[in-house]
């Protein structure tokens, strides 16, 4: 009874600090946090906002300065798409919860990337339990005309991720992207 009492104590500690252990969690590891992913949207918004040509004008979109991509979400309401890993074409599924951008093993090894049981030095608290990853850095990330360089990443092990994820450490990298009418519009 005690051991399951100090369970219970440990679970609604966890539960309570989550987001301050997910932030110590990310800063141990190296990975953007949600501060990080804050200041770049903010910054991406100010550029932006310092774009339009006047204040009395009805919001609009600011005008693009660079490529614009834009995905349309699939019946499931996700945005997968093709991209390109240093080269190679990977399908992902772009999300914006990820941290960062997440490859599965065998899509890492399509991009080039061959790993040893040695390199996955980290874990890493997902949907789906506690998983050892890989960091790596890709050099580079595209979808349609974006390209983003040294995009910071992690591998999962071996049938661990059936789908790779471009998250925040592409995404925050983009002067913006925003989501209209099911649609997925990212900036370069």
């Amino acid at each position: 009874m005690l051991s399951w009492g100090v369970v219970a104590v440990i679970a609604i500690a966890a539960l309570t600090h989550f987001e301050n252990l997910k932030v110590g969690a990310e800063r141990m590891l190296g990975l953007p946090t949600p501060a990080d992913v804050a200041q770049a949207r903010q910054q991406a918004a100010e550029s932006g906002a310092s774009r339009q040509h006047s204040a009395a004008a009805p919001a609009q979109p600011p005008a693009a300065s660079g490529t614009v991509v834009e995905l349309a979400a699939q019946d499931n309401g996700h945005f997968n798409t093709h991209a390109e890993i240093n080269g190679r074409p990977v399908e992902v599924m772009v999300d914006t919860g990820a941290t960062m951008v997440a490859l599965s093993y065998e899509d890492a090894e399509r991009a080039g990337l061959y790993l040893r049981d040695q390199d996955f030095t980290r874990s890493v608290h997902t949907a789906n339990g506690v998983a050892r990853v890989a960091p790596v850095t890709l050099d580079r990330v595209s979808i349609g005309g974006i390209t983003v360089r040294n995009v910071p990443a992690a591998v999962t092990e071996p049938g661990r991720l059936k789908t790779s994820l471009l998250g925040m450490s592409f995404l925050s990298r983009l002067s913006r992207f925003d989501m209209r009418q099911g649609r997925l519009v990212l900036q370069e």
